[in-house]
């Protein structure tokens, strides 16, 4: 190995135990004490619940755990946006649990909450997936309200999807395991069964106060809105269970029973692991974003026995498109190569950047696998699509709204990695949040931005400058560098995979050895809803 391997190596090692430093903070939601308080109550904390409730903790995979991060701080912040979302086996059957922290502001719900929610949904709705409501949460974050409440994708959102999951026959279970108020009273009973757990748990649209304050009537909430008056009196709920865990035994034994949708039945065969050791991605993947790599060598790491068979390998070489297998699944992948590469005219082309010939090549290969019924893998590192006069005499517009196209109405499942560079329209044609991918995640390498952090801070700086120098002001070779900097360090973490992470961007940051994991977990899951639209690139032909 030689000494970039090694220097690489050891840093995207580092990053990675950041990562995981970072994910231990983030575990403990409102912290060690507010823990403590939950257990002193006889109640488990969030995940806790979920943990009990699955099959096998430690094989789930979570959606959103950096939701929240570094935002609002101002109100004492929102780990996880103050709900824990996992996907994995209880009794056998993949589910989605959603579970309210309630030692995080007494589970109440931030924007960011209700965002995460209705990801959590949409996963359900585009899955077929059992979803699990573990409810524990005092209701909407007041102060907050305008940005939670009134809009198309705010809170009342969420009890219109319960009411369509529930027409299409996608089950819902709602533990009901501390307050539940308000409008988010509707959430369990909107769900297929609700569970109240006796002592501990209430619903109710207004508590004991402010009822006493509207009407003068005085009762205590466990009177009002308790396991027992809802079980016995009201109906509302469907059973009272004695504590948590015999809340999530019932859940247990409830999904235990559930049938089986029918499956797509995308290609799997047994699965292999890759020949080349995957631990060399660490000393491939290099330091710096802006340096060439060979993502063939990459693939090869992350495929089973390390092959891949690609189409067109000589054409439009900026862009790997290929079949491989990834733990058994059949796949499709699209990404981007790195390094310079020669086209057949001999002339050079930049890694990284999105070709007329290399948007053509794979436009041809989503529409084959969209026709074989094969997973689409996206492997992101791109900076864009080429600029200049002869990329734009060759139709580089045109060719790339091809690939745009065919990304869009892609009918097969896709799932997106983003781990490097995500620029501009290179994002969208690679199948960015906004084409629908069932998973997207990022390394923690990955940037995702309108362009880099310098090429920003460049463009940014001349109508600074620009905007001073008309108001008189002399800018000294100094104030420029000052002034460059400061810009620079301001977008340098808007690109962070953090940030992005933070406001749903991504559904996760993961190790790059768990990128198999999450691509199989993905196809399975979407393998139990049957494809029933035609792939049609409309009048944007081939």
């Amino acid at each position: 190995m030689d000494i970039n391997f090694n220097k690489n190596e050891d840093f995207n090692r580092l990053q990675v135990s950041e990562l995981r430093k970072k994910l231990q903070k983030v575990y403990l939601g409102g912290g060690k004490d507010k823990i403590a308080k939950q257990h002193a109550k006889g109640k488990l904390s969030a995940r806790e619940r979920i943990d009990y409730l699955l099959d096998t903790p430690k094989e789930a995979i979570e959606i959103g755990a950096f939701a929240g991060d570094e935002m609002y701080k101002e109100h004492g912040g929102c780990p996880s946006g103050g709900v824990v979302v996992k996907i994995g086996n209880i009794s056998g059957k993949k589910c989605i649990v959603v579970a309210n922290d309630t030692t995080v502001k007494a589970g109440a719900w931030f924007p960011i909450t209700a965002k995460k929610n209705l990801r959590a949904q949409e996963i359900a709705m585009e899955n077929n997936l059992p979803i699990i409501y573990l409810v524990d949460s005092a209701g909407v974050y007041l102060p907050l309200q305008d940005e939670i409440f009134p809009d198309k994708e705010h809170f009342g959102r969420i009890f219109r999807n319960n009411a369509k999951m529930s027409s299409q026959g996608i089950t819902q279970i709602a533990a009901v395991m501390g307050s539940c108020v308000a409008g988010g009273a509707y959430l369990p009973i909107m769900s297929d069964e609700a569970i109240m757990v006796d002592k501990t748990s209430s619903i109710f649209l207004a508590g004991s106060y402010l009822v006493k304050a509207a009407i003068g009537e005085s009762i205590d909430n466990e009177t009002l809105g308790g396991a027992t008056t809802h079980n016995e009196i009201s109906g509302v709920a469907d059973y009272k269970a004695k504590d948590d865990k015999d809340a999530l035994d019932k859940i247990k034994n409830i999904v235990g029973k559930i049938g089986d949708f029918e499956k797509v039945g995308f290609n799997r065969i047994k699965a292999t692991k890759p020949k080349l050791d995957e631990n060399e991605i660490f000393g491939i993947l290099p330091k710096l974003r802006h340096e060439p790599y060979d993502m063939l060598e990459i693939i090869k790491r992350l495929v089973d026995n390390s092959e891949i068979e690609e189409y067109k390998k000589d054409y439009g070489k900026t862009i790997i498109c290929g079949y491989a297998r990834i733990d058994g699944w059949a796949v499709g992948i699209i990404a981007n190569q790195r390094k310079m590469v020669k086209n057949a005219k001999g002339e050079m082309q930049f890694g990284g950047v999105i070709y007329s010939d290399s948007a053509d090549k794979a436009t041809r290969f989503i529409a084959n696998c969209n026709q074989k019924r094969i997973p689409l893998v996206f492997l992101q590192d791109v900076t864009g699509f080429m600029v200049g006069s002869k990329s734009e005499h060759a139709g580089i517009i045109k060719d790339g709204a091809k690939m745009v196209n065919a990304v869009s109405n892609s009918v097969v499942p896709k799932f997106t990695v983003i781990i490097g560079n995500s620029y501009g329209a290179g994002n969208y044609a690679m199948c960015g949040k906004a084409y629908d991918p069932k998973l997207i995640f990022s390394w923690p390498s990955g940037n995702l931005a309108v362009m880099s952090g310098s090429s920003a801070a460049k463009v940014l700086l001349q109508i600074e400058t620009a905007s001073l120098k008309k108001k008189g002001e002399v800018i000294t070779k100094e104030k420029e560098e000052e002034l460059y900097n400061k810009i620079k360090d301001r977008y340098d973490k808007q690109i962070s995979p953090y940030y992005a992470a933070a406001r749903l961007w991504t559904d996760a940051i993961i190790n790059p050895l768990d990128t198999r994991k999450w691509i199989s977990y993905g196809i399975e899951i979407a393998n139990g809803k049957p494809i029933t639209d035609k792939f049609n690139m409309g009048v944007l032909q081939v």
